[in-house]
């Protein structure tokens, strides 16, 4: 018999036994980068079926018609567009991330059609006579055909405070919110005013994600909606500074999308706004941190060192993310040091013990020795040793530009990472909110068949 609710006791019974799988479909959903590999992994598998039904086909079909059949299979089971590498570029203040993102937006060939363009403009104002011309033109051209291609870059600004930022942002926090004016309004310190503008910039955190995914796909999966209601500020400034970009290239995709933080790094790491834009790249790109350290500080004092990998590993639990431990300023100090200290654990404890007998201008307590500081840091590095195995590190100098091409290889391992670790993890974690949900539904539907028989309606 039916119940009040339209439901048979039989489809009552099925409810409080399985659950109901189709209401769980829609997880997948939710997040874009699984939704995109979903539909990448479902059109490669029907087009693996028709190709092997093709190849069936065209057993007994002649050769002149089989041939058709094979272009018309490798055109539908074309790859999708590559994701982008989403790299949050964070560390502490003065470590010199500005500069580094200058420099890898630099090294990304950002306009590099326009470099293009003006060597051929200079190859052909050069020309003395024809033969030279001729030596010219065929050398550019090797050059051309043998250089790599240039790689695309997207910069996104999201601090703030700064006055002046050496790299062309895509879009800029500072075109939303103005810094000054949260501080006079809000009556908020420097630090305070930064969290505000940060929490104020979240609230239309959806809108970048829509810029992005429409810049990275080619209005793939953003919400058309979403860029066209974006603010009047980031709008013009995403066609002033990648319209000419787009047009000039028959490939609009992105390689690389870099995110430049404030320089109080705990405004970022450890407020609500920074994991909600954390979240939010981390589950539609392929995303990974780029960890920041000055060298000199660290060469200068053991305690720097341990700081700043307890920081990183204290932003690594918290992100669950792939990180890359850059150590910049190396053309003021090597970082050779640095490494040797992260891979060997007794290297470490020899440069403690020389901090602790000749002190380096600081005091014997915080120096070393056999004080509560020394016992403390030998403890530490113990315990990090395990820790310094998941890092990636690598040595760039964001002055100089040295390292830079070694820094996009480590990015790319690191990428390889989150495939493997992150986006495994986010995998599970849906399937555990599907198994908890599930679970809730059959308990609801176990109690409705109990109240259903005790008031004899069932």
């Amino acid at each position: 018999m039916a119940t009040r609710f339209n439901l048979t006791e039989q489809e009552l019974h099925n409810a409080a036994a399985s659950g109901n799988d189709d209401a769980n479909l829609g997880y997948d959903d939710k997040i874009p980068i699984l939704k995109r590999r979903a539909a990448a992994a479902a059109k490669s598998s029907s087009a693996d079926g028709a190709g092997a039904d093709r190849d069936e086909s065209s057993t007994t079909a002649t050769d002149g018609a089989s041939d058709p059949s094979n272009t018309a299979t490798s055109s539908s089971s074309a790859p999708t567009a590559k994701d982008p590498i989403c790299v949050i570029v964070v560390g502490m203040a003065g470590s010199g991330k500005t500069t580094l993102m200058a420099q890898l937006q630099k090294s990304l060939s950002l306009k590099a059609r326009e470099a293009a363009g003006t060597g051929d403009h200079d190859d052909a104002t050069t020309d003395a006579d024809s033969k030279s011309a001729t030596t010219d033109t065929s050398s550019a051209a090797t050059t051309t055909t043998t250089a790599p291609p240039p790689r695309a870059g997207y910069a996104i600004n999201l601090d703030p405070a700064a006055k002046y930022i050496p790299f062309s942002s895509s879009i800029d926090i500072r075109d939303t919110v103005d810094y000054l004016e949260v501080m006079r309004q809000h009556k908020l310190g420097p630090n305070g005013a930064i969290l505000t503008c940060l929490n104020l910039f979240a609230t239309k955190f959806d809108q970048v994600m829509g810029i992005l995914e429409k810049r990275a796909f080619g209005g793939g999966t953003g919400d058309d909606g979403d860029g066209e209601e974006a603010s009047g500020d980031e709008k013009p400034k995403e066609d002033e500074d990648t319209a000419s970009n787009n047009t000039a290239t028959s490939n609009p995709s992105l390689d690389y999308i870099l995110i430049d933080t404030p320089g109080q790094i705990e405004a970022f790491t450890w407020s609500a706004s920074g994991s909600i834009v954390t979240s939010a790249l981390a589950t539609t790109f392929p995303t990974i941190l780029a960890f920041v350290i000055d060298t000199p500080r660290c060469a200068a004092s053991v305690h720097t060192f341990m700081s700043n990998m307890l920081y990183a590993c204290s932003m690594l639990y918290r992100a669950k993310l792939p990180m890359v431990v850059v150590l910049n300023k190396t053309d003021v100090v090597g970082c050779e040091f640095v490494k040797e200290w992260m891979e060997d654990y007794e290297s470490f404890q020899e440069a403690l013990d020389d901090a602790s007998s000749s002190g380096n201008g600081y005091s014997d307590e915080m120096a070393g020795g056999s004080g509560y500081y020394s016992s403390l840091t030998r403890s530490l590095s113990l315990v990090l040793d395990e820790f310094y195995n998941h890092l990636h590190k690598v040595g760039v100098s964001a002055a100089t530009g040295e390292g830079v091409d070694k820094f996009w290889e480590v990015v790319q391992t690191a990428a390889a990472e989150y495939e493997e670790g992150y986006l495994v993890d986010l995998r599970n974690r849906v399937e555990e909110q599907k198994a908890k949900e599930m679970a809730k539904k059959r308990v609801g539907a176990r109690r409705l068949v109990r109240d259903l028989k005790e008031d004899g309606k069932l």
